[in-house]
C-alpha cells in the first residue's frame, strides 16, 4: 500500500523525533528545510549506491545523486503518494543518471571502472581449501574488465535497466513503475541487454 500523505493544511513544524516519511515531506513541503535534510541523510547512500551502478564512475555518481536530490527538493509538491518514496526517487535518479550518461556520453568511464576492478582482484579462498594462483586471478580480473567494458557499450537504457534487474537485484515490477514501461518491456530489455552482452563477450577475443 502506498504511504499516506498528510493535509497540507497548517504548517507542519519539523522535529527531530520525525522519521515518518509523510510527516518529513509535509514539513519539508512547508519551507521547513531540516525535514528534507532528514530524507536527503535517510536516502542518499541507496541514491549514490544507485548512480555508481548506472554511472559506473564515483564521481559521475556524486554528481547525479546531488542532482537527483535537487531535483526531488524542486518537485516535492509533485509527490502524490501513489508509490513509495524511494520508488519516486529511484525514478528521478535513474532519469538523471541516464541523461547524464546521454549528454556527456561517458561510455569509457564504466568501461575504466571495469580496468579498476579487475586490477583490484584479491586473492581469496574459493571453495575448500583451493586458493587460486596469481595467473588464476589476472583470469579473473581480465573477465571483469571485459564485462564492464561490454556493458559500457550498451545503450543507456539497456544498460540501466540491466543494472536495476541484476545489480540492483529490483522485480521487474518495481523496475516499471520506476522506468513507467510496461513490464513485459523490461523483461524484454533485460533479456536484450543479456543477448548482446553474450554476443559481444562471445565476438571479444
Amino acid at each position: 500500500a502506498a504511504p499516506r500523505v498528510c493535509p497540507t493544511e497548517g504548517p507542519i513544524l519539523y522535529s527531530p523525533a520525525m522519521s515518518d516519511d509523510a510527516e518529513l515531506i509535509a514539513a519539508a513541503r512547508g519551507g521547513q528545510r531540516e525535514a528534507f535534510a532528514e530524507l536527503v541523510r535517510k536516502y542518499q547512500r541507496r541514491v549514490f549506491g544507485t548512480a555508481l551502478h548506472i554511472t559506473g564512475n564515483q564521481s559521475d555518481a556524486d554528481d547525479v545523486a546531488q542532482e537527483s536530490f535537487v531535483k526531488a527538493y524542486r518537485h516535492l509538491a509533485d509527490f502524490d503518494g501513489r508509490s513509495d518514496l524511494f520508488t519516486w526517487l529511484y525514478r528521478i535518479t535513474v532519469n538523471t543518471a541516464l541523461n547524464h550518461l546521454r549528454g556527456n556520453k561517458r561510455v569509457n568511464r564504466l568501461a575504466r571502472a571495469g580496468e579498476e576492478a579487475g586490477k583490484g582482484a584479491r586473492p581469496e579462498r574459493a571453495g575448500g581449501d583451493h586458493e587460486r594462483t596469481p595467473r588464476e586471478w589476472l583470469e579473473v580480473g581480465e573477465r571483469f574488465r571485459r564485462v564492464f567494458q561490454e556493458i559500457a557499450e550498451l545503450s543507456p537504457v539497456l544498460r540501466v535497466t540491466l543494472v536495476l534487474a541484476t545489480v540492483e537485484q529490483l522485480p521487474y515490477k518495481r523496475i516499471a513503475e520506476i522506468m513507467d514501461v510496461p513490464e513485459g518491456t523490461v523483461a524484454w530489455r533485460v533479456n536484450e541487454a543479456r543477448k548482446q552482452l553474450r554476443d559481444r563477450l562471445q565476438e571479444t577475443p
